[in-house]
């Protein structure tokens, strides 16, 4: 049986909600996962979100999903990703020290969550990166690792995928593209389940 704690931790901006879970077996690996914009209801319940946390505990890893202060019981408000960056990099710390410290890192986000692990890199230094559907035409990302997995859907409404292949094509950085899907990925979340296992096994 796998163990989950819901609970309230210390976060920069007060009590941050977080929900932290480990598998049934010793972890293999760490992931943080972020989830989309505060102010237009994102949390860490976020159904992407979800599917990505369970994708990485059927992998054996640790998963930490939290909400963002202003969201849930986290205390504070939107900060433009600078404030939400520090709540990232808290939800992490105490992540990491319920694991064994030399296990590596799979950074994930979704939407917004995926510009706050961007900025979040020179510190977590994470050897995966897993964007969904980057919201490169709202914020400003900065250039990743080649390895990164992007995910996005070829008719998203929120951000067009166009904009995607513009951020990605001078960093020669690999698209997979989800046919005839939408931001929330409706009706594809198993298949992106799939897609994130086969490419994040450390």
């Amino acid at each position: 049986m796998s163990t989950a704690i819901q609970t309230l931790i210390d976060g920069p901006a007060g009590p941050l909600e977080i929900a932290f879970q480990q598998p049934a077996t010793a972890a293999t690996a760490l992931a943080l996962i972020c989830h989309p914009h505060p102010v237009h209801g994102g949390t860490m319940d976020n159904k992407v979100v979800q599917t990505l946390a369970k994708a990485f505990l059927e992998l054996g890893y640790a998963t930490m999903r939290f909400n963002f202060r202003g969201v849930g019981k986290s205390a504070g408000s939107f900060d433009e990703g600078i404030g939400e960056t520090e709540d990232a990099a808290a939800a992490l710390a105490w992540a990491r020290a319920q694991v064994s410290p030399s296990l590596p890192l799979i950074a994930a986000g979704f939407s917004f969550g995926c510009f706050v692990q961007s900025r979040l890199l020179p510190r977590s230094q994470p050897q995966q990166l897993v964007l969904v559907g980057p919201a490169v035409s709202r914020f400003q990302l900065a250039e990743v690792p080649k390895d990164t997995l992007v995910v996005h859907g070829e008719e998203d409404d929120v951000v067009p995928l166009d904009a995607v292949m513009t951020w990605a094509r001078p960093q020669g950085l690999p698209v997979t593209v989800f046919p005839g899907t939408g931001h929330f990925f409706h009706g594809r979340l198993t298949e992106l389940k799939a897609v994130v296992k086969r490419n994040c096994r450390l």
